[in-house]
């Protein structure tokens, strides 16, 4: 089934048809691969993890594949006929997609941006930088609407430097230089759930822990600056959150192992600890099952003596999930909005 976006990029798919084409940021179908029913060539690549692996499995000599922040480096040089864009959830995450286009982009070559009407595709002719030419609507269909411009000259050189945040964030354990690429949700202060993990950091923390969804590493380096002997893991599924990850590690002079996982599906072996501000939001319908899912999940990951450690909205129903897994609740700390369980295995 294809998303909205989707659908309406087929509507209008004589904009690339014979074309050697690169998809940005796709949603989590198929498109790329039924892009290939018009298009010559399709490569793809997934900031969203598990959008990847709902691609992938359809990867052919020629549909390539991939996840990251940017292509891989083999394919720095390469020049398409048309990109496709779907417009970002987070905004201000455009700015960065346009100009990874225009370094794949060959001049006269084509831009087409797909959204959602109510997701903010509608600004897109403010945001679109002059080395391409203003975008034009093609189409409003399936709640979606499809603009196209084209590359009229070369775009300045894609920088990591320039889509980086850097600042300084005080915890518990000391200051940390946190590094956030664009897209990357950042109030630029400890936010109240992660402050009170870390305010109740057991000492008997030791070996290998998992830090389960890592965002920009504050967890991670804060746990690092007062034990350096941690083997840290630190997965997510956004590839703008990993790269994040890895740039505030560095910028701390710290070690850890970053990687993309779904859930615990790429992960091998068991823990001694599972620490986690889980990035599981109000208002989606699959957050009590995704929960389910990461609890009993955390369980069969444990050493026999494994720490596991979360902190959560109070609302969310964690206990009796707990209850059922490690077989007891263990509440450490609470405030008006946030609860932190524990388990020792």
């Amino acid at each position: 089934m294809l998303t909205n976006p989707s659908q309406a990029l087929i509507r209008n798919s004589n904009y690339f048809a014979q074309h050697n084409v690169l998809v940005l940021n796709y949603e989590a179908d198929t498109f790329a691969h039924q892009c290939l029913e018009f298009a010559d060539n399709v490569t793809a690549l997934a900031l969203d993890f598990n959008h990847h692996l709902t691609l992938s499995p359809n990867a052919n000599d020629k549909l390539q594949c991939y996840f990251g922040h940017q292509l891989p480096e083999s394919l720095a040089e390469t020049k398409f006929d048309s990109v496709i864009i779907y417009f970002p959830k987070a905004k201000p995450l455009m700015g960065y997609l346009l100009q990874l286009a225009a370094q794949h982009l060959r001049i006269d070559g084509q831009l087409i941006i797909v959204g959602e009407n109510k997701g903010g595709v509608k600004s897109i002719d403010k945001l679109t930088p002059n080395y391409y030419s203003p975008p034009i609507k093609q189409d409003n269909a399936r709640h979606c609407l499809v603009y196209v411009c084209y590359l009229t000259q070369a775009a300045p050189s894609l920088l990591i430097s320039d889509w980086i945040s850097q600042y300084a964030l005080d915890t518990p354990q000391g200051t940390l230089q946190i590094c956030n690429m664009v897209g990357v949700f950042s109030e630029k202060c400890l936010d109240h759930g992660t402050e009170l993990l870390l305010s109740h950091l057991p000492d008997n923390l030791h070996g290998r822990v998992l830090d389960f969804g890592c965002g920009a590493g504050v967890i991670t380096a804060a746990l690092l600056k007062v034990n350096p002997t941690l083997n840290m893991e630190c997965i997510d599924i956004n590839a703008m959150a990993l790269i994040s990850c890895e740039l505030t590690l560095a910028a701390n002079n710290m070690h850890a192992k970053v990687y993309p996982s779904d859930g615990f599906n790429q992960i091998s072996g068991k823990f001694d600890g599972i620490i986690s501000n889980p990035p599981f939001h109000d208002g989606l319908i699959s957050t009590t099952d995704i929960a389910t899912q990461f609890v009993q999940q955390s369980a069969t990951h444990l050493t026999s003596k494994g720490l596991w450690l979360i902190v959560a909205n109070r609302h969310l129903p964690y206990s009796d999930t707990i209850a059922t897994h490690f077989g007891k609740v263990n509440t450490l700390a609470e405030n008006n909005k946030y609860k932190l369980y524990q388990h020792q295995c």
